[in-house]
């Protein structure tokens, strides 16, 4: 199962249910990588995307407490255990937790591929992915070299989990 991410030099992911920035180059990867994939994400997740509309060419998975949460065109699972159930349909391959902070904590346990946005600046944020940097069972594999957008220095990381 993989993780996808755009985090601050702090990791952090967000600020008042928005992204730290919204970056075009890293937008065309997101959907690059994730078209025809599955997407896992949290309920405000869904509807901080453009519309509150579900990611188009993709199965969307959301993840709600909220037991009479309705949405066309996703799949609503009311917790993990129920959507590690129906994503047992899905080769895990394809599997992309996207968001946010819970859902990311929530599924940490079961991903073992990590794409990282790592944009060098600290942004105002209250929502954080855990910084794999610090973690010993996480290892970066992949590295671009340095992307630019305007001001603002980032990089393609990707992390793969190691077996302790």
């Amino acid at each position: 199962m993989n993780l996808i991410a755009a985090v601050d030099n702090k990791w952090g992911i967000g600020y008042k249910n928005k992204l730290l920035i919204s970056i075009p180059d890293d937008m065309k990867c997101f959907k690059e990588i994730t078209m025809g994939k599955v997407c896992v994400m949290g309920r405000k997740t869904l509807e901080s995307l453009p519309g509150g509309r579900p990611l188009s060419g993709r199965v969307n998975i959301v993840l709600t407490g909220d037991t009479t949460y309705k949405k066309s065109d996703v799949i609503v699972v009311n917790s993990v255990e129920a959507a590690l159930e129906k994503l047992k349909e899905y080769d895990t391959n394809d599997v992309f937790i996207i968001g946010g902070e819970s859902i990311y904590e929530q599924f940490m346990p079961y991903i073992d591929t990590a794409y990282i946005t790592y944009i060098d600046y600290a942004y105002q944020a209250d929502k954080h992915l855990t910084n794999l940097d610090k973690l010993s069972q996480w290892k970066m594999v992949k590295e671009s070299e340095e992307q630019t957008y305007f001001d603002v220095e980032y990089y393609y990381r990707k992390y793969t989990k190691i077996d302790c």
